[in-house]
């Protein structure tokens, strides 16, 4: 009797100390992405001690036709500053005349009329009009310039204000927390700073343990300027991007899939939508070489 009034006694003069254990403050939205700034510039030098294959799939529509579309598979190889890129694999197809025309080869630069396409029997010289390419033309320019970038990551480096030259051009604000993809994180969105020059906004989905992103989102924060589009007739409704980002084994975080889809109008009279992926997969970490210099030789005597 007595030990059980005793038992109980701890145990209720022990229940507040827990109750009333304060809980972690959380960080600002400064404090996270001081810490995604490091990471991001930490992480970008990492990737270079890594190859690995991107699947990209680009095409240009009109309506619900699919004007031109390209399936590409290509080595990365990361170094110091860029990245190099090995076509590994094309499989495109190009609407002519009422009729898609398949190819597996990047045109050559030489060809200045026509394009040889490989109709799934013998090669062809075909000559395409302007709208056939402007639109294979507009598949491979977006490839080039999104995903075919010198940036290590796979996707074009000024797309994304996470490293610490880019943040210096924004100001962020933290939502809250969410769980997103099996994962803890701040949620966090972001526009440009007054007069910054800076083209994006958008939302960023920090992991709450590792302050790496997660998922981050992005919209155009500005519009075209009204006499551009006035002159030229240029929009580009719904221009925005998705990067997904996901831990190597070794912890080096990498982005993993890239994702838009946009309409261009140009001129009045040419328009197309635009849809964009990219997965990066088959990670292989290369070895890292280093020489140890001897300290100055001892004089001999």
């Amino acid at each position: 009797m007595h030990l059980a009034i005793l038992t109980l006694g701890l145990c209720l003069s022990v229940a507040p100390l827990h109750a009333q254990t304060p809980a972690q403050p959380q960080p600002d939205a400064a404090t996270i992405m001081a810490r995604v700034a490091a990471n991001q510039d930490r992480s970008a030098a990492e990737r270079s001690h890594y190859v690995y294959t991107q699947h990209a799939r680009v095409i240009s529509r009109k309506g619900s036709t699919v004007r031109c579309e390209e399936i590409t598979d290509a080595r990365i190889t990361p170094t110091a500053t860029n990245s190099t890129q090995q076509l590994l694999k094309l499989d495109g197809r190009l609407l002519v005349k009422h009729h898609y025309v398949t190819y597996t080869h990047l045109p050559d630069p030489k060809d200045t009329g026509n394009t040889n396409v490989d109709n799934g029997d013998d090669d062809l010289s075909i000559s395409i009009d302007d709208n056939g390419t402007m639109d294979r033309d507009l598949v491979e320019s977006m490839r080039d310039s999104l995903i075919a970038s010198n940036s290590k990551d796979g996707i074009a480096a000024d797309l994304f204000p996470l490293t610490t030259t880019t943040q210096a051009n924004y100001t962020f604000h933290l939502v809250g927390l969410e769980p997103l993809n099996g994962r803890q994180v701040f949620h966090l969105t972001f526009q440009p700073k007054n007069n910054s020059g800076a083209t994006w906004k958008g939302d960023a989905y920090i992991d709450t343990t590792a302050f790496e992103p997660v998922v981050v989102r992005t919209t155009m924060a500005h519009n075209i300027p009204f006499a551009v589009r006035t002159l030229l007739g240029t929009s580009l409704p719904g221009l925005g991007f998705t990067v997904v980002y996901a831990p190597q084994p070794s912890g080096v975080w990498f982005p993993v899939n890239f994702g838009t889809e946009f309409k261009i109008h140009v001129l009045f009279f040419f328009h197309r939508e635009i849809i964009v992926n990219a997965d990066n997969r088959d990670f292989e970490q290369t070895h890292v070489s280093s020489t140890i210099h001897d300290a100055a030789p001892t004089p001999k005597n």
